[in-house]
């Protein structure tokens, strides 16, 4: 349940080929350290070509944050996304938002993001793809360094697995 169907090293290096392979037409996209440095007003190099091109192959994308709005709406008006702001993952609710938003069926969503405990962890409780991407920064906060610890444990057992891309 914690652990993602794919991982990527960055968001950008999930092409459209893979997506349209899984039979994934729509994207909710993590904000912090999965498009962008943690609370850092622009999305990080490569991102916006990658969305271009997301969008040029029929696949669309939103943004679904925890963060609050007055972050997520300036971000997601630069990059012409819809966003679902205090999306409270793991929980349901923002998924769910996603969803109606994006009009699609569970089966053609996807959910990338940084974060097992959150991302990865709601987008499975829910039903959706789950991918997860290497986070472009660490944190400093001390309980993102705690749940990053964690974090590292459970990957490595995945990855013992075999499961790593």
């Amino acid at each position: 349940m914690l652990y993602p169907d794919d991982s990527f090293h960055r968001v950008t290096d999930i092409g459209a080929g893979y997506l349209r392979e899984k039979g994934i037409a729509y994207l909710a996209l993590d904000v912090d350290n999965t498009l962008a440095i943690s609370e850092h007003p622009a999305p990080a190099d490569g991102v916006e070509d990658w969305l271009r091109s997301l969008a040029e192959n029929g696949i669309q994308a939103m943004i679904l944050s925890n963060n609050r709005p007055e972050r997520v709406k300036p971000f997601a008006k630069r990059l012409g996304l819809p966003y679902v702001a205090n999306g409270m993952k793991p929980l349901g609710r923002g998924f769910e938002r996603c969803r109606r938003l994006f009009g699609c069926q569970k089966s053609e969503m996807a959910l990338v993001g940084d974060q097992l405990l959150t991302d990865i962890w709601g987008a499975r409780w829910y039903g959706v793809r789950a991918i997860l991407v290497e986070p472009i920064e660490l944190e400093d906060v001390w309980y993102f360094r705690c749940k990053r610890i964690i974090e590292r444990i459970l990957m490595r057992s995945w990855k013992q697995e075999g499961q790593k891309r």
